[in-house]
């Protein structure tokens, strides 16, 4: 019990607050902290939400680049640690674009740079980058197409594993009359449910 707390909406009354704290035993929390690393409340703003990974692969490349890494090292340590930072969060939730777009921006820089602020003309567009090395690529991830294969794999669980507890709150939710392919956005959906609901192609 020392590890739960309780986030209320401005729905529920203070009484209904203070009656439910007593009922469970546990603490309001206003500052919601991290939950594996992840934030319990996305807000409106996903891009700031999801900051924090931005700010450690930024940190990560930058303690690189200050060391004089051959081609290789730095393909090495862009696929084993610079793209596997977000994965978890991708794994999770749809992630903007834009925000897909600056970490392979930083990721191209790191690529393309020399020590300090030095620059290198960028002889090559990180989505050739991603292509397969035979056909004259590095094979790195698209992240956005990363993320979205991802959650397509969250959504086959969410249909193939009927007896799971995902599947029974998503269905409540999301499809309660029908099936997970049919679901749509619902009203106010969770950040996880946004990534799921709506028209499919």
């Amino acid at each position: 019990m020392e590890k739960t707390a309780m986030i209320f909406s401005g729905n529920v009354s203070r009484a209904s607050q203070e009656e439910l704290r007593q009922l469970w035993g546990v603490s309001e929390v206003q500052d919601y902290g991290k939950y594996l690393g992840l934030p319990p409340a996305i807000g409106r703003s996903k891009t700031n939400a999801f900051s924090e990974i931005k700010q450690k692969v930024w940190k990560k490349l930058q303690g690189w680049k200050e060391n004089m890494l051959s081609q290789g090292g730095r393909e090495v340590l862009i696929k084993a640690v610079a793209l596997s930072l977000p994965t978890y969060s991708m794994s999770c939730f749809l992630l903007p674009i834009s925000l897909c777009s600056e970490f392979e921006s930083m990721m191209v820089k790191f690529w393309w740079s020399q020590k300090k602020d030095e620059k290198r003309i960028h002889w090559m567009s990180w989505r050739k980058m991603c292509e397969q090395k035979g056909k004259g690529g590095f094979g790195f991830k698209d992240l956005h197409v990363f993320n979205l294969s991802l959650l397509a794999k969250q959504g086959w669980r969410i249909m193939q594993e009927t007896d799971s507890l995902i599947h029974k709150v998503s269905k409540a939710k999301y499809f309660p009359h029908g099936v997970f392919l049919e679901a749509g956005l619902g009203k106010r959906p969770s950040s996880p449910g946004e990534a799921f609901g709506g028209p499919r192609s």
